[in-house]
């Protein structure tokens, strides 16, 4: 189904099918992103296809097809971005082998250097003894040995050649994968990243015994804010709010747009304490501001966020964790918003089911 729409963009119905989306999007007032118009296109050019199906059925609940919506629909069912997950994990795998390509080079390198070594000593004892026998081997030996340097010497040139190119390739694998793993509107860390770094946390801490903390964050009334104003402007206060935390969340702690205009903050070896003095500091920095509107340079006015903190329990995993955190975002919410507000702890027991 995915390449008979590829087939119809390509042709004569294209441009009415790129209609057909916007207007299905109009209508339920979905944000013409990049991404939403996609998945809007399979949408009205296949709506018996499992996507289509799925985005009905959000239509027909009336939950609003938010970035979080859209962001999760497309790592399902879209080719392009399951493929991005795919070479992520392939460079992971490649990196991998690299590095232990790498040791392998080295290892060999220092042992021919080390038979080398061996060779030219051996040839120095044996020149002590005077007979004619030791002569003989002394001379064959120091031939030997001055032949196996000389190849020596040409396979270290390989190495270090080798080694260079390796170190060359793994250091573009590396901005390749940085560039995956950030979130292009904030620089901040984006979703994949962040699902990666709060397990190595929960693992981290689970082995050591050492306390975790998850932070959830989200933009007060962004929605209202972002049809008065519109997209763009949205777009310049989901900056201004990652700025803010990813400078006072900085390393070790892990900052990331967790979705649409909700971010997240892991703290690793910090308990609910430390955390909280943490983001109250955020909290209270974004809502000192009042924001202009660049294009026209009007009043904006003061932004809000709201924040949910759960500190991890032992035992616990990912997901209960995630859970807790937003639970205690929604109860901020609920308790007037501009706020932060804590998980309650949960049993071993509770926190592993």
């Amino acid at each position: 189904m995915v390449a008979d729409v590829e087939t119809l963009l390509r042709g004569p119905k294209a441009y009415g099918l790129a209609r057909k989306a916007l207007e299905a999007m109009e209508a339920h007032k979905v944000w013409p992103t990049a991404l939403n118009y996609e998945l809007w296109v399979h949408y009205v050019a296949a709506k018996d296809s499992p996507l289509g199906a799925e985005i009905t059925q959000i239509i027909a609940s009336g939950e609003a097809f938010t970035d979080i919506v859209g962001e999760a629909l497309a790592a399902e069912f879209l080719p392009k971005a399951k493929l991005n997950g795919e070479i992520l994990d392939a460079g992971d795998a490649l990196s991998k082998e690299l590095d232990s390509v790498s040791r392998a080079i080295e290892s060999a390198r220092e042992s021919s250097e080390a038979y080398g070594e061996q060779l030219a000593t051996a040839s120095q004892s044996l020149e002590v003894e005077d007979t004619a026998a030791f002569k003989t081997i002394v001379s064959t030996l120091t031939s030997a040995t001055q032949r196996v340097l000389g190849e020596n010497k040409t396979l270290e040139t390989q190495l270090a050649d080798t080694t260079a190119e390796v170190g060359r390739l793994k250091e573009h694998l590396e901005l390749v994968r940085r560039d995956a793993m950030t979130d292009g509107l904030t620089n901040l860390a984006n979703r994949k990243a962040f699902d990666e770094a709060l397990e190595r946390a929960c693992e981290a801490a689970e082995s050591r015994g050492q306390p975790l903390t998850l932070a959830v964050i989200d933009i007060d009334h962004f929605k209202t804010f972002n049809d008065t104003w519109g997209h763009q402007t949205g777009d310049q206060v989901i900056r201004y709010v990652a700025s803010v935390i990813g400078r006072v969340g900085a390393a070790p702690r892990t900052a990331a747009r967790y979705g649409g205009e909700e971010f997240a903050l892991v703290f690793p070896d910090e308990s609910t304490r430390s955390a909280l003095t943490t983001m109250e500091e955020i909290r209270e920095e974004i809502s000192s501001r009042i924001l202009k509107r660049r294009s026209t340079n009007e009043d904006l006015g003061a932004v809000t966020v709201s924040v949910g903190l759960a500190e991890r329990q032992p035992g616990e995993g990912v997901t209960s964790l995630v859970e807790r955190a937003d639970a205690a975002l929604y109860a901020s919410k609920h308790a007037g918003r501009n706020r932060t507000s804590a998980a309650d702890p949960v049993s071993a027991a509770a926190a592993a089911a």
